[in-house]
């Protein structure tokens, strides 16, 4: 991991909220509840509606100390409009090496979706700073296991993909260095309020699973 903000994110929480279908009118006010419960990256995928708008009305909500940035993000030329709406971070369900690069050379976080140890090393060599581990129920803890022998710290480790409080320990124990969290955290048209609940009970489960790494909100 080489991105200084991401990986001073990271360390305080390694949960990683993702908004998918948040619109610029729940944006502000959800960003808010997911940082006051400890979270300090959040990412709207661009398949949300009006995905620029909300990272825009994210970025202007929240302290410098929360990365907010774009998910699915499938085109390499969507990494300028990115970084155009304040964002810091381009997250990619596959491993496409021309993303990852036009994410380095705006100065962009990158996080590309890895499922096999040769993708894995193919990200790090375009120069991913965190490796997506999707779909995770796919993967599992076991596989997570397994990669930990060779994809050694400070190489991060990422599940995303049915991650819930009750069985994030599993995974932590594995070797997992932090999660994206979808469903199981936010849903469209859910209330801040809720989203903030969903987003304490995780950071909960967080603090037991790194006692050494408490989160303070």
């Amino acid at each position: 991991m080489t991105h200084p903000g991401l990986q001073t994110a990271m360390a305080h929480c390694g949960l990683i909220a993702i908004l998918r279908g948040i619109t610029p009118a729940d944006a502000a006010a959800t960003a808010r509840e997911l940082y006051a419960a400890g979270f300090r990256l959040i990412e709207v995928p661009l398949n949300s509606p009006e995905p620029f708008a909300s990272i825009r009305a994210m970025r202007d909500a929240l302290p410098a100390d929360c990365l907010v940035g774009a998910g699915t993000v499938l085109d390499p030329a969507d990494v300028a409009r990115v970084k155009d709406a304040g964002g810091e971070i381009i997250v990619m369900p596959h491993s496409d090496p021309a993303v990852i690069r036009a994410a380095k050379a705006a100065g962009l976080a990158s996080s590309p979706g890895v499922a096999t140890p040769t993708e894995a090393y193919a990200a790090l060599a375009a120069g991913a700073d965190v490796l997506k581990m999707f779909p995770a129920e796919q993967l599992g803890p076991v596989v997570l296991k397994a990669w930990r022998a060779v994809l050694r710290p400070p190489v991060a480790l990422v599940p995303v993909g049915g991650i819930t409080p009750d069985n994030l320990s599993t995974y932590a124990q594995a070797g997992a260095s932090g999660f994206g969290l979808g469903s199981a955290l936010y849903k469209p048209g859910q209330t801040a309020a809720e989203t903030g609940q969903r987003a304490r009970e995780f950071v909960a489960a967080w603090q037991r699973a790194y006692p050494a790494q408490e989160t303070q909100a």
